[in-house]
C-alpha cells in the first residue's frame, strides 16, 4: 500500500473530519475563499465520511440494486471568511436516515472556530433519479455512525 493515497479524514466520536487547505484557485479576486466552494469542501466531508466507513459511491454504482445521492436541500450560513493558504477542517455529522432521506450537519473550520455551517438533506435515488430508500448494506454500515445512535453521557 502506498504512502501517497490521499487521507479520507478521521473521525472524532460520530464527527468526521477531513483537513483542507485553501488554494489559489479557492478564492476570489478579494483572496478570500469564493462562497460556492464552501459546497465543494462539503461535498467532499460528506463523500468521504462514506468512503471512511467503507462506502464507496463507485461500490453503491456497481452493486446489484445501483444507488446514488442527490443534495435536495442545503442550508448555508456563512460567518467569517477563509483565506488562501489556511489549513481548514470540515466537519460532517450524519444524524439520521428518515425514509429516503439523509440528515446531515456539516462546519468548515479553522482552529476550532467554525467559518461556515451547513444543514444538508440527501436523497437515496434509483439511476433514473426517483427517490428510493437506502440499501439494507448501507444502513448497516451508517447506523452505527449516526449522531441520532449517540449515546447521551
Amino acid at each position: 500500500m502506498s504512502d501517497d493515497l490521499p487521507t479520507a479524514g478521521r473521525f472524532d466520536g460520530h464527527d468526521h473530519l477531513l483537513p483542507v487547505r485553501v488554494y489559489y484557485e479557492d478564492t476570489d479576486f478579494t483572496g478570500l475563499v469564493y462562497h460556492a466552494n464552501y459546497v465543494r469542501y462539503f461535498e467532499r466531508g460528506r463523500s468521504d465520511f462514506l468512503r471512511a466507513i467503507g462506502v464507496g459511491h463507485s461500490d453503491l454504482l456497481e452493486d446489484e440494486s445501483p444507488l446514488a445521492f442527490v443534495v435536495a436541500d442545503m442550508n448555508l450560513r456563512f460567518i467569517k471568511p477563509a483565506r488562501i493558504d489556511d489549513a481548514l477542517v470540515v466537519r460532517t455529522v450524519y444524524e439520521t436516515v428518515k425514509g429516503v432521506r439523509l440528515i446531515i450537519r456539516q462546519s468548515v473550520e479553522r482552529a476550532g472556530e467554525v467559518l461556515c455551517r451547513a444543514e444538508v438533506t440527501a436523497v437515496c435515488i434509483h439511476l433514473d433519479g426517483r427517490p428510493r430508500r437506502p440499501s439494507k448494506g448501507l444502513i448497516e454500515k451508517v447506523t452505527p455512525w449516526l449522531a441520532s445512535t449517540a449515546q447521551a453521557g
